[in-house]
């Protein structure tokens, strides 16, 4: 934190920060940036918790007992559904606009997360997480470059990434922490219980609820940013049929 805290001051001093954070702090990439982290939040509890539910023994009354194989294999779902997904989420945000997408998107991963409560189908609910989160992350780079000069896409859409990452982290060990103190024991070893499990399905839950309310604080339209203005013509030049453009400056 302090680390961050010094290189924002930096930042801010420098007469070429490699980040502009004056720009990063307008409402639509700070709202975009915020939705980001909580997402992360929300889409990376569901990538921590299935494995483990798939490989712990059914012997528990919960657990499916499966080879860490299978369960790798039951979570495809989620990549495959991303990929067929982007012909849809380019459409979305060509007709409705990169913040209905991101919305759509953060919906559906309420709504797959929710699922999760009763334990069931996790196939089912792997691909509709899969396609919320394509939704959502397609939308990203658009309301991102959509707020900022054409200077600073890169590094603006970089601070997006870092603000996913941020989010995975975080879900990471928020989720550590709560099945490692809702444990049992069983034929020796300590295991998560079925409250452990729930705990994390209502955080990823509340998480993507959360997620909708901040995007839905994101402009609707595209903001004003400041660009150069294009030169204006010498007052010599005029503008003749067809493609050509006759500068009479001699007089004629």
């Amino acid at each position: 934190m302090l680390t961050l805290l010094v290189w924002g001051f930096w930042e801010l001093r420098v007469s070429n920060p490699v980040v502009d954070l004056r720009i990063t702090a307008g409402r639509q990439v700070l709202m975009t940036n915020i939705t980001s982290i909580i997402v992360g939040v929300a889409m990376y509890a569901l990538s921590l918790v299935v494995p483990q539910l798939m490989q712990i023994p059914s012997g528990t009354g919960f657990g499916f007992g499966k080879s860490m194989v299978v369960a790798g294999l039951c979570f495809a779902p989620f990549g495959v559904v991303m990929v067929l997904a982007s012909p849809v989420t380019a459409r979305i945000i060509a007709t409705f606009g990169a913040k209905a997408s991101l919305m759509l998107g953060v919906l559906i991963i309420a709504i797959g997360v929710a699922f999760l409560n009763a334990i069931w189908q996790i196939l089912i609910v792997c691909a509709i997480v899969g396609l919320g989160v394509a939704f959502a992350y397609a939308a990203m780079p658009t309301l991102i470059m959509a707020a900022v000069p054409s200077t600073e896409t890169a590094a603006a859409n970089g601070l997006n990434t870092l603000m996913r990452a941020l989010g995975t982290s975080t879900a990471a060990a928020l989720i550590g922490v709560v099945l490692s103190h809702t444990t049992m024991s069983y034929q020796g070893a300590q295991v998560p219980t079925l409250s452990g499990f729930r705990i994390t399905f209502v955080i990823a839950t509340v998480a993507a609820v959360l997620a909708l309310g901040v995007a839905a604080l994101i402009p609707g339209r595209r903001p004003t940013v400041d660009l150069p203005l294009p030169r204006p013509l010498p007052d010599d030049a005029v503008h003749v049929s067809g493609p050509h453009l006759r500068a009479v400056s001699d007089g004629r």
